[in-house]
Parts: structure tokens; C-alpha cells; sequence
């Protein structure tokens, strides 16, 4: 047991089945695509992309175990063309001889240069690997195009906190690969703390609980007992008394501050919940969506300020990233506001679920009209000095409104340009 113990605890229970499998059932979930491919044995190329520990590595390994295929494994920031290249030939002697698939399995893909991920598109195409590349980063931006174009990208989230538990509990109770051969006491708080505050990352929970575990002396009654505060420490968390309900609670509080233009209680409620764990990016997160719903237009620059405070927990980390967002939910909270932005959305969004006599007018059309008559002729704004008249709703939809201007911050000036474009006035705004 020595041996296995220098082996993480993440690492020896990762599941290599989908029984053992926690988590992600809008992937792998009965009848989603994921798993009908799996059924069917057409599982072709694929990204995987997700925060840490949601287990992008280990269902991809477990994939590659269920079709009977060839598993090579390499990570992108050690790997290089030279040993791309070399899986690819002995994929390709596999196939010839034995008629066997390959995978390759590329953890952190994001980090593969254009040069490196070139040199497999030939082997993909042809079906000679099947590519499976595993990153935190979003593809879409952060990888070549010609890689993405030719994969089934699936987007992985936090594993929920009872599939935490379940992991957890497994752990502490198999005594081949887990913790099973200790007298192990947990308390429920200090599990239930553990489950939640990981923030859905499996991989910090289990090697948290082993460090809890292996760290921790045996009572006079021969039993490792755990408590809250061991479980804490072991997490590098302080347990500021804050459960699930308590954590959405403050959430609410957060985003009720941004809306209500209190920057003293947004600066409190966002340091309440970062000092009892929570990571950063969730307030980021809220910010940018408040930016957008309860200031949009009145305040374009809100946005900007949100973004950025995101890209500052991303690039520079606690604690150099508190001040920037500090920064941004003053700036948010000291904004006009104005929720016109989500209504325009609302109702844009509930007539392209219902309307289906939408028939773009003849002059937007990409193609010619075999009737010039009828076809109409495009009339292009920059002739008339960057604005001029013309039908671009579909016919069924052109005396509709979605976004009208409130008349708070700079969304103001827009009132009377929007208004003059239309040639109409709401019922709010006659008289002024």
C-alpha cells in the first residue's frame, strides 16, 4: 500500500466506467448524443472543455476503453510535431495490419501550436486517429479552426455537490484504490464543506480529503476524526459559516446590490462570499451579466468594466485581482440603469420561437430575383450619408418595436434618433 499511496487519491479513483462516472448527464446522459454514439460504436473526434476536475481526461479514457480501440496519450505542453507524428504512423501500421482505431487522447489541447495541430488533420480526415483533446480553454477561441471544424466539441460544467459526495463517500470506503484501510470519521458539515466549496472540482475534493485524511492523528479510539475546520485547512478555505442555501442567499444579495445601486453592500456581499471560498470568477460572471440587464445601454462601458474585471481573475489571480473588482462593481453600481436591453431580448427572442410567415424582404436577399420588380433594389446606407429608410423586418413583423430607449444615463440621446427612424412614439412617451 506504500507504493499505491504516492499515486494521488484523484488519480487512483478516477472511474474507468461509466457506472463509476459522475456528472455531466447532458453529455452522457441516456439517449444525448454522447452516449448514442457510445452505444453505436461512432464515436468520431471530439473536444472536451470545461473547468478543472470535471472529468474531461477520465471520459475520454473510458470512451477509448469502451470502443476496444488503441489508446495513445500525450499532453500538449511537453509533446511536440516529432511525437505527434509518431503516433500517427503507429496508428496507421494498427490500422493496416490489425485493423484496430486509435486514440489519441491530448490533454491541455489549447496549448498545441498551429504547426503541431497541422501535422494531425491529414491522420483525421482520413480515419487513421481519432483526436480527443481535453482543455479548460474554449476551443472556439483559443484553438486553430481547422481543428475544431473537423471535431464534435462538448462543453463539460461543475460537477453538482451530491455527485461530489457520492465520489467522496466512494473514496472513503474502498480499501483497494481509496481510504478504506483507515478508521475514518467525518463529520457531515466538514463532507457537505468539502462537497460544496471545491466548487465542483473532483480532483481538489479527493486530494483535499486524502491530505485531511493522511495529515490527521488517530483519537485515543484509534479513529481519524475530521471536523470542519480540519476539512478547511486541508482546502485552504476559511469556513466562514456558509452553506449552500447561505451561498445562494449572498448571491442574490450581490446581484439585488448591483440592480439597487448600493456599492457598499455589492463591495461587502462579493467579499463575504470570496472570503468563505468562493471563486472570484462567479462574481466576474454576475457582473457582466448585471452589465448587460440592469445598464446596457445607458451605460455601454459597464460591460467593459465586468469584462475586464473577468480577465483579471483569469490573468492575474487572488488576491492581485480583488481590486479590479472592487473596481468594477462600484463602477456597476454607481451606473445608470436601464433594462431595456433584456426586454428588446425577451421579446426579439419569443417572436423567433413563434413567427413562421418570416420571409426576408426582397431587397436583403443574398440572391437575385428572377422578378427585378419584385426583387426591390437595396438601397446602401452609406450613399445617404450612413442612414436612410428602408423595410428590413419581414412583412409579418415590420411594425414591430423591441428595443425602446429608457431615458436614463446616455441611452437618453438615443430617444429621439431611435423615434425619428420609426416614425412612431410609444405610449409612454407622448407628450414629451
Amino acid at each position: 500500500m506504500e507504493n499505491v499511496q504516492r499515486i494521488p487519491l484523484a488519480e487512483r479513483m478516477r472511474a474507468t466506467s461509466f457506472e463509476d462516472f459522475v456528472g455531466q448527464q447532458h453529455i452522457v446522459g441516456k439517449n444525448k448524443l454522447l452516449y448514442r454514439a457510445i452505444s453505436t460504436g461512432t464515436v468520431g473526434s471530439c473536444i472536451f472543455y470545461g473547468p478543472p476536475g470535471t472529468g474531461k481526461t477520465t471520459l475520454a479514457g473510458i470512451i477509448a476503453k469502451k470502443l476496444n480501440a488503441n489508446i495513445e496519450k500525450l499532453n500538449a505542453v511537453s509533446s511536440g510535431v516529432g511525437d505527434a507524428k509518431a503516433v500517427i504512423e503507429r496508428a496507421r501500421s494498427q490500422k493496416q495490419m490489425f485493423n484496430t482505431d486509435t486514440y489519441l487522447l491530448l490533454d491541455e489541447c489549447h496549448r498545441w501550436s498551429k504547426a503541431q495541430s497541422d501535422c494531425v488533420l491529414e491522420a483525421i480526415e482520413e480515419g487513421s486517429i481519432f483526436f480527443i483533446g481535453s482543455t479548460t480553454e474554449n476551443p472556439y477561441t483559443s484553438m486553430t479552426r481547422a481543428i475544431v471544424s473537423r471535431c464534435s466539441v462538448f462543453e463539460f460544467k461543475k460537477v453538482e455537490v451530491e455527485d461530489v459526495k457520492k465520489v467522496l463517500n466512494r473514496a472513503l470506503s474502498d480499501c483497494e484504490k481509496g481510504l478504506g484501510q483507515f478508521k475514518v470519521q467525518i463529520d457531515d458539515d466538514a463532507l457537505g464543506f468539502l462537497a460544496f466549496a471545491c466548487n465542483g472540482d473532483v480532483r481538489t475534493a479527493l486530494n483535499s480529503l486524502e491530505l485531511a485524511v493522511l495529515s490527521t492523528k488517530c483519537g485515543k479510539d484509534k479513529v481519524i476524526h475530521i471536523d470542519k475546520n480540519i476539512m478547511s485547512e486541508c482546502l485552504n478555505v476559511r469556513p466562514l459559516s456558509i452553506d449552500e442555501s447561505m451561498y445562494y442567499d449572498f448571491l442574490s444579495a450581490f446581484c439585488k446590490s448591483l440592480r439597487g445601486s448600493d456599492s457598499d453592500a455589492g463591495l461587502y456581499y462579493a467579499f463575504r462570499l470570496i472570503k468563505a471560498g468562493i471563486d472570484p470568477q462567479i462574481i466576474a460572471r454576475r457582473m457582466i451579466a448585471h452589465a448587460s440587464e440592469d445598464i446596457g445601454m445607458a451605460d455601454s462601458n459597464a460591460l467593459l468594466m465586468a469584462m475586464n474585471a473577468m480577465l483579471a481573475c483569469e490573468k492575474l489571480g487572488a488576491p492581485e485581482c480583488y481590486l479590479n473588482i472592487a473596481h468594477a462593481i462600484i463602477y456597476l453600481c454607481e451606473a445608470e440603469k436601464s433594462n431595456s436591453v433584456m426586454k428588446a431580448m425577451h421579446l426579439a427572442m419569443k417572436d423567433a420561437e413563434n413567427e413562421r410567415d418570416d420571409i426576408v424582404p426582397n431587397h436583403l436577399k443574398n440572391h437575385p430575383s428572377t422578378n427585378k420588380d419584385s426583387h426591390g433594389k437595396y438601397k446602401y446606407p452609406h450613399d445617404f450619408g450612413g442612414y436612410t429608410k428602408q423595410q428590413y423586418m419581414p412583412d409579418s413583423l415590420k411594425d414591430k418595436i423591441y428595443y425602446v430607449p429608457s431615458e436614463n444615463g446616455r441611452e437618453k440621446n438615443l430617444i429621439r434618433k431611435k423615434f425619428s427612424k420609426n416614425g412612431f412614439v410609444p405610449k409612454d412617451k407622448k407628450g414629451d
